[in-house]
């Protein structure tokens, strides 16, 4: 199947992705006289900051998914894979949900095709793993730690009690940290529902290879987040790492074992697989762009986001003149969006391009509860007033005033104390890491 010309005389442009990178550029060339096409896998863009909000049940999933075609009038929207680019037939190459494959012609592209679960070569590790890169794999874990406590409330052997409930995530970034303060917080919370539960046979671990937690955010901070984890219960395991994981035992390089049926990978990202097929040089897995974003040699592409090495100019060149990339967070992937529909509009007559540069404007990390950690211009805050910077980003970075509304009115619901209700969502083999990405990346 071929998608061709509407009825619009315009250029053609195609944005490959609907993440932070590509729903931000599309939304802003779908106000243009161009003919756009969104080629993404899902009909939606997912705020995936909050996809631990939606694993402890204080935000509807609903309300983190922006959907496409009500938000981008006039775009041609394509549900698919991206597979390969043809860059001197200027066409890229997708399979459709149906299994169908197509092409898609552009005058200007747009790569944003956002990124995937890195996966080590570890045995046992891709067949038992759960993931937080989407709202199955969010919906999957909160259930199955639901029916954990259920199930070790059941349970008379005190051994088989504690192995049912011991937790492990892997990744002491902000997505295993803002995931194991809220997890913990929560299972404790709900601990007076299932009376035969005792707080220690509840366990939750986080190990990671890296000396320290967090260490974006600096010492006094990321200490700040590994006190509070302690003060919930959980054992913090640094310089440490996962050799094998079974369905009932996971390994540890430091050569002890721990019985546990539950480990879930947040230790890191790559980039979409489409970007390994174009065979363009790259830096830590990542297109190799210049300041404007494009792609040397191949002035009519772009990439963004995930996809795309950006030189960060307002970092110092090393001795070679080489600068730094831009880190791969959403606050960059939104400004580079802006930036790249910008740069192409010019591209085809309409303005004047510039190059991309951002000053950060910090970090923010919800660790449950009253309690989070944000650096917004270079301070560092901890505590309620971090929080409230926190949870204040977060709806002003949601794309729509809808969906502003309805995860504010999720928070003031929930309140101190989510729902306890499993969902009944996908088990087993549809919510792992392989399946439940490839179908929704």
């Amino acid at each position: 199947m071929t998608v061709g010309p509407r009825t619009s005389p315009g250029p053609k442009v195609v944005v490959v992705g609907s993440g932070f990178a590509g729903f931000f550029a599309a939304r802003k060339l779908a106000r243009a006289d161009v003919e756009l096409t969104v080629l993404s896998a899902t009909d939606g863009m997912l705020y995936q900051p909050l996809l631990p909000d939606v694993a402890v049940g204080t935000v509807d999933p609903r309300s983190v998914v922006v959907p496409l075609a009500s938000t981008l009038p006039g775009a041609t929207l394509v549900r698919g894979h991206a597979s390969g680019v043809d860059f001197d037939a200027r066409v890229v190459h997708y399979t459709g949900a149906d299994g169908v494959t197509g092409v898609v012609a552009y005058d200007r592209l747009l790569l944003a095709p956002g990124s995937v679960t890195r996966l080590l070569d570890i045995p046992g590790l891709a067949e038992h793993a759960i993931g937080l890169k989407t709202v199955t794999e969010a919906l999957y874990l909160r259930d199955h730690v639901l029916r954990r406590l259920e199930t070790a409330n059941d349970l008379t052997d005190p051994a088989a009690r504690r192995a049912a409930l011991t937790f492990v995530v892997v990744g002491a970034g902000y997505a295993g940290v803002e995931l194991t303060a809220q997890m913990a917080r929560l299972t404790r919370n709900l601990l007076p529902l299932h009376p035969a539960i005792a707080v220690q046979d509840v366990r939750w671990l986080l190990v990671d290879v890296a000396k320290a937690v967090m260490p974006e955010l600096g010492a006094s901070l990321g200490d700040t987040a590994l006190q509070l984890l302690k003060k919930r219960g959980v054992d913090v395991r640094l310089e440490v790492s996962v050799t094998a994981v079974t369905d009932s035992e996971v390994t540890f390089t430091d050569g002890t074992t721990l019985d546990c049926s539950t480990l879930i990978w947040c230790a890191g990202i790559t980039a979409n697989p489409l970007i390994d097929t174009l065979n363009l040089p790259m830096t830590k897995g990542r297109l190799n762009v210049d300041a404007s974003l494009r792609l040397p040699g191949h002035p009519d592409v772009y990439a963004i986001g995930d996809a795309g090495a950006i030189p960060d100019l307002t970092k110092p060149a090393d001795e070679h003149g080489t600068r730094p990339v831009c880190p791969p967070t959403a606050q960059h992937a939104m400004r580079q969006a802006t930036a790249a529909a910008r740069n192409i509009l010019a591209d085809l007559g309409h303005g004047t391009a510039r190059r991309y540069r951002h000053h950060d404007l910090g970090l923010v990390v919800d660790l449950g509860g009253p309690d989070a950690t944000a650096t917004p211009l270079g301070l560092h805050l901890r505590g309620r007033l971090a929080k409230l910077i926190t949870r204040g980003y977060h709806l002003y970075a949601l794309p729509t005033g809808k969906r502003r509304i309805r995860v504010a009115l999720d928070w003031a619901l929930a309140g101190n104390h989510p729902d306890d209700v499993a969902l009944g969502l996908p088990t087993g083999q549809a919510a792992l890491i392989t399946h439940a990405e490839n179908a929704n990346g």
